[in-house]
C-alpha cells in the first residue's frame, strides 16, 4: 500500500472525529460509508479539503466520503486505524421511512455487485464466443463457462442472506446456512417430483424453487434477525453457542418452507407480471426516467434503491430492462458533458479535473466528475440529463435489455449480447450514439453562454433587456445567516438551485421577505415558493430531507396563489420535531432565478432578525 493512501486514511479518520467516533465503516465503488456516533464531531469542511477527497455527503444517517475508483485501497488503510464495533442504537440518527428502506436495500445489495458484475462479464464473453462461432452451445467449454457465470446467480439467495444478515446485525453464517436449505438438491428433487410435502404430517411445505430468487430470502432473513435476537436474549451464554444455531435452523427452516418462502415466491411472481406488463406496455418509461434523472438519484442515494429492481427482474425474467440501459446512457451523457467542458473551459484546474473524471465516467464511475465538474458548473449536468434521457428513450422504445448485471460503463455493452442475437447489442450502441451526440451538442451550445472568461463577465451587458428591477430580500425568520455553501444538502450547497443563504433558525415562523405572490406551496408545508412584485423568485426550504416528515411539525397560513405583504406570517414549524426526527433544521433561502440578475449580494456570517436585509439583487 502506498504512503499516499496511508496518509489519506489517517487524515480522514482524524477529521471525522477520530476512531472513537466511528461506529461502523464500509465502502462501495466510490465512497467510504461511515456510521458516526456523533456527526457533529466530524469537520466536513476539513474532510473535503483533504487532497484525494472529492465530496462529503450526509445521507440516510451515513457520513459518505467520496474517494473514487481506488476507494478499496483507501479502505484497507482505514480498517487498520479503526475498531469496528456493533452500531449502538442510541447513537443512530433517526431516519425517515424512505431513507431507512433505501439504506437497507443499498446495504444488502451493494456488497454483491462485484460478484454479479464478474459473472455478467463472463456471460458476455460466452455470448461473444458463440456469436462468432468460436464454440458451440453443445460443447463442454460452453457448458463450463456457463457454469462459471451461473454459479453466482444460482446461489444468489446465499449471497443475499449473508449481506442482509450483516446489515441487520445477525449471524451471517447462520443466515447463509438457512439459505442453503432452500437450494439443497433434495428439496429440488421434491419440487420436481411434485408430491405434497407435510412436515411431521402436519405442516404443509409449498413446492417452490428458490434458486436465483431474491424476495423469499430477504423476507426469511428479516424474520431470522428477530428470532436470533430473541434466542440470544433468553438462552444463557453458557449454552448459547449450541442451542441458538440449532433452534435458529429448526425455526427458520420450518418458517422458510411453510410460510415465508411461499409468500416471497408469490410476491416475486407478481413482480414478474409487473415487469412483463411494463416491458409490453411502457418499455420506454424506465430507461427514459433512469437515463434522464440518474445523476439526481445518485446525489440523493435513490439509485441504490432502484438498482436492485434490475437484479430482481433478471432473476425472474432473465434480463434487465429497468435499470441497466438507462444507467448506461446516463453515464455516457455525464462523461460526454465532462469531455466537452474539458475542451471549452479556459480554467486549467477544471480541465485537469474534467479529463480524468470523464475517462472514469466512460468506464461507469461518474461521481468524481459529477461532484467536481458537472454539478458545480450546472450546464453540463443539464445537458447530461437531456442527452441521457434521449438515449434512454430510444433504448426503451426498442425494448433493449441486458442479459447480465455489471458496471454501467462502455465495457457493459457486451452484456447486451444474448438470446442468440446481436439486436440488443446494436440497439444499445445506437442509444449510446444518440446520447453522446445530443449531450455534446447541448453542452457545446450551453458552454457558449456559460463558459465566458472573466473579462466578458465583468463587462456590462448592453443589449440584454431585463424586465426585472433590483430587489431587496429580507430574512424570513430570525437566526444566524451563513453562506449557502455550508448547507448539508449538496444540491443547495452547489448552487444548482441558485444563489442564496442558509439560516440556522432561532424563531419558528416564516414571514414574507417582500411583497409578492405565493407561487408554490408544498403539500407537506416544509417549503414555499414566492414571486416578488419586482419578479424575484424565492424558494424557502425548511430543514434537510424534511419532506419525509409528511407535514408533521409544519403549518401553513397561506395557500398557493395568495398575495402576501412583507412580514406577513406564511408558515410555522416545530424545530424540536424536526431535530428529534434526526433531520437538520437548516433553512435555505434561494433565488431560483439567479441567472436573471447580474449580481447577488449576500449578507451572511451574522445574526439577523426576521425582516433584516439578507440578499440584494442587482439587475
Amino acid at each position: 500500500m502506498t504512503k499516499e493512501y496511508q496518509t489519506l486514511a489517517a487524515e480522514i479518520v482524524a477529521k471525522v472525529g477520530g476512531k472513537d467516533n466511528i461506529s461502523n465503516v464500509y465502502h462501495c465503488q466510490t465512497r467510504l460509508r461511515f456510521t458516526l456516533i456523533d456527526n457533529l464531531k466530524a469537520n466536513t469542511e476539513e474532510v473535503e479539503a483533504i487532497e484525494g477527497v472529492t465530496k462529503v455527503i450526509i445521507n440516510a444517517g451515513q457520513y459518505q466520503v467520496v474517494i473514487g475508483t481506488h476507494v478499496a485501497e483507501v479502505f484497507e488503510e482505514i480498517e487498520k486505524r479503526v475498531d469496528i464495533v456493533q452500531e449502538r442504537a442510541e447513537s443512530q440518527e433517526k431516519k425517515g421511512i424512505f431513507n431507512t428502506i433505501i439504506d437497507f436495500v443499498a446495504g444488502t445489495f451493494q456488497s454483491i455487485i462485484p460478484a454479479l458484475s464478474g459473472a455478467g462479464m463472463v456471460k458476455a464473453v460466452l455470448a461473444l464466443l458463440v456469436v462468432f462461432n468460436m464454440i458451440t452451445a453443445d460443447s463442454q467449454t460452453y457448458y463450463m463457462l456457463n457454469l462459471f457465470a451461473d454459479g453466482v446467480f444460482f446461489f444468489l439467495p446465499i449471497l443475499l442472506a449473508f449481506t442482509e444478515a450483516q446489515k441487520l446485525k445477525c449471524n451471517p453464517i447462520l443466515a447463509a446456512g438457512v439459505a442453503a436449505m432452500l437450494l439443497h438438491p433434495n428439496w429440488s428433487d421434491l419440487v420436481t417430483a411434485g408430491e405434497p410435502v407435510r412436515f411431521f404430517e402436519l405442516i404443509p411445505f409449498t413446492l417452490a424453487t428458490y434458486s436465483s430468487s431474491v424476495i423469499p430470502i430477504i423476507l426469511i432473513i428479516f424474520v431470522q434477525s428477530y428470532v436470533e435476537k430473541f434466542l440470544n436474549q433468553y438462552i444463557p451464554k453458557s449454552i448459547n453457542l449450541v442451542f441458538v444455531p440449532m433452534l435458529t435452523f429448526l425455526i427458520m427452516g420450518t418458517l422458510a418452507f411453510s410460510v415465508l418462502g411461499p409468500i416471497g415466491s408469490i410476491i416475486g411472481n407478481y413482480l414478474a407480471v409487473f415487469f412483463t406488463f411494463l416491458a409490453d406496455n411502457a418499455s420506454w418509461a424506465p430507461a427514459l426516467i433512469i437515463g434522464g434523472l440518474a445523476p439526481i438519484m445518485v446525489m440523493f442515494g435513490i439509485h441504490n434503491g432502484i438498482a436492485p429492481l434490475g437484479i430482481m427482474q433478471m432473476s425472474q425474467l432473465g434480463y434487465d430492462s429497468i435499470f441497466g440501459p438507462g444507467m448506461l446512457c446516463s453515464n455516457m451523457a455525464q462523461a460526454t458533458a465532462g469531455t466537452i467542458v474539458a475542451f471549452v473551459t479556459k480554467d486549467k484546474k477544471v480541465r485537469e479535473t474534467a479529463v480524468p473524471g470523464s475517462i472514469t465516467a466512460y468506464m461507469g464511475i461518474t461521481e468524481p466528475l459529477l461532484y467536481r465538474v458537472n454539478l458545480p458548473k450546472r450546464y453540463p449536468l443539464i445537458a447530461a440529463l437531456i442527452g441521457g434521457g434521449l438515449g434512454g428513450l430510444y433504448a426503451g422504445i426498442t425494448h433493449t435489455h441486458r442479459f447480465a448485471t455489471g458496471s454501467s460503463g462502455l465495457p457493459a455493452v457486451l452484456l447486451y449480447i444474448g438470446d442468440d442475437t446481436m439486436t440488443y447489442f446494436y440497439n444499445i450502441i445506437i442509444a449510446i450514439v444518440i446520447t453522446i451526440v445530443s449531450t455534446a451538442l447541448i453542452t457545446f451550445i450551453l458552454a457558449k453562454y456559460f463558459e465566458k472568461d472573466t473579462a466578458d463577465k465583468a463587462a456590462p451587458v448592453k443589449d440584454k433587456t431585463l424586465v426585472l428591477t433590483g430587489q431587496d430580500i429580507a430574512a424570513p425568520l430570525s437566526g444566524e445567516v451563513l453562506p449557502i455553501e455550508k448547507s448539508e444538502d449538496e444540491v443547495f450547497a452547489s448552487k444548482a438551485m441558485g444563489e442564496g443563504v442558509l439560516i440556522l433558525p432561532e424563531s419558528s415562523e416564516i414571514v414574507a421577505p417582500f411583497d409578492g405572490t405565493v407561487a408554490t406551496l408544498f403539500p407537506t408545508n416544509h417549503a414555499i415558493g414566492l414571486i416578488s412584485d419586482q419578479g424575484a423568485e424565492i424558494l424557502i426550504h425548511i430543514g434537510i430531507n424534511t419532506v419525509d416528515l409528511a407535514g408533521k411539525g409544519f403549518e401553513a397560513f397561506v395557500k398557493q396563489g395568495d398575495k402576501v405583504r412583507k412580514g406577513q406570517k406564511l408558515l410555522a414549524f416545530d424545530k424540536q420535531t424536526i431535530e428529534n426526527a434526526g433531520f437538520s433544521s437548516q433553512t435555505m433561502v434561494i433565488v431560483t432565478n439567479s441567472t436573471d440578475y447580474n449580481k447577488i449580494h449576500t449578507e451572511n456570517n451574522q445574526f439577523s432578525q426576521a425582516g433584516d436585509l439578507i440578499l440584494k439583487l442587482d439587475k
